[in-house]
């Protein structure tokens, strides 16, 4: 079965604020990586806004409705843009301030996971899907469908940065057993964060999962192969 592709076009957005000109334009790159193989495109709307902006997820949802799967953490700001511009889906994410990116699952404390319930509520209301971004851990992956979410994503960070072949290993099987988990429980599976072209083939192959969300890799190939030609190689690999 072929694999959705999502892909991230963040750091089209960290080009353009590089320089604070109109261009590269957010919305140009959604439209090349839907026409070339993805199957929707992914935004992370930050607090400090360091690449994508309000206004750039104002403009994908208008322009590519059902298409746009917007990042952002559970604050009640950042759930009052979602409910605003209604993207197809919303993954909820952690945030710390001043990481360079995300570096984890979301921590289920108690004060967090009320302010999810109460966001996933909202969030359903508008016929917006959610996704929870978890660490392939049992726990989590309960907690995620308790709280009534309909897409886990599985952090693959620890995948990407294994050591050794061992160590590869047992990180992919922790990532099958949660999608296995996931599956019974109801959820759908994404996985993302560090994939890449040559790692992300492994994952791809584990029964149950269904979408690869992809975005640094794709946009530093696109530097010297094209924006096109990128994302039509990654989504021929899934």
């Amino acid at each position: 079965m072929t694999l959705k592709l999502g892909v991230n076009i963040d750091h089209i957005a960290t080009l353009r604020q590089a320089r604070r000109e109109a261009y590269p334009d957010p919305v140009d790159a959604a439209a090349v990586c839907l026409s070339t193989g993805a199957d929707y495109v992914v935004v992370h709307l930050r607090k400090d806004a360091r690449h994508i902006q309000e206004k750039d997820v104002a403009r994908l949802c208008k322009n590519f409705p059902g298409q746009i799967h917007l990042e952002c953490s559970c604050s009640p700001d950042m759930e009052k843009t979602a409910l605003k511009y209604k993207p197809f889906s919303v993954c909820i994410v952690p945030e710390e301030p001043g990481e360079v990116t995300t570096t984890g699952g979301l921590k289920f404390t108690p004060k967090t996971t009320k302010r999810l319930l109460e966001m996933i509520e909202h969030l359903h209301k508008k016929h917006i899907r959610v996704s929870l971004f978890v660490s392939p851990t049992a726990a989590d992956i309960r907690t995620a469908a308790k709280l009534g979410a309909d897409i886990v994503e599985l952090c693959t960070r620890d995948y990407s940065e294994a050591k050794n072949a061992k160590q590869t290993q047992k990180l992919l099987q922790d990532l099958a057993l949660a999608t296995l988990l996931a599956n019974e429980l109801g959820l759908e599976v994404h996985a993302g964060h560090g994939l890449d072209y040559h790692n992300v083939l492994a994952v791809a192959d584990i029964g149950g999962m269904t979408c690869m969300n992809i975005g640094f890799s794709i946009i530093t190939r696109s530097i010297f192969a094209g924006l096109p030609v990128a994302v039509s190689e990654m989504k021929g690999l899934l």
